[in-house]
């Protein structure tokens, strides 16, 4: 699987660790960036692009996730929601990543650097990226209503 991955700067070490691990258990790991500690940054840039990748591979058949790190995960979040296609879950234990995966098809995980360990974060990240999506009925309509909305802004009931 190939997981694209991008922070700011409080993630930044969280990022560093999450390429070496997941790139040693056989992900496909691709840094949209930064590449350098700068208290200053804007993540914004490096979340979108991460999303869009995630977005033009899934696009291409491609098995792709994505991982947007920052001091609490939020901002990184929205950035990363504001790419069409993008379902990006801010996962705060092993629950909320699993049921972000199997229950909404998420397809980015944001995550607080500063809110974990690096163990605790790195447990969560790999649960996310380990579970499947149920396929239920249930969720693939609910899914497919934001779909919609957010191609047509047509609110389906």
């Amino acid at each position: 699987m190939r997981v694209h991955i991008a922070t700011d700067h409080a993630g930044l070490e969280l990022s560093a660790h999450l390429i070496t691990a997941l790139s040693a258990k056989g992900y496909e790991m691709v840094d949209h960036g930064p590449t350098e500690y700068d208290a200053e940054d804007d993540y914004p840039s490096f979340c979108i692009n991460a999303a869009l990748a995630v977005v033009a591979d899934q696009a291409a058949g491609v098995d792709a996730l994505g991982i947007v790190l920052g001091g609490s995960g939020n901002g990184e979040q929205i950035a990363a929601n504001k790419v069409v296609g993008v379902r990006a879950a801010l996962a705060w234990n092993l629950s909320t990543a699993t049921l972000a995966r199997e229950h909404n098809d998420a397809n980015v995980v944001a995550v607080g650097g500063r809110q974990h360990s690096v163990e605790e974060a790195t447990e969560i990240i790999e649960a996310f990226l380990a579970e499947p999506f149920s396929n239920a009925e249930r969720h693939v309509r609910r899914i497919g209503k934001i779909a919609t909305y957010e191609t047509t802004g047509e609110v389906v009931a």
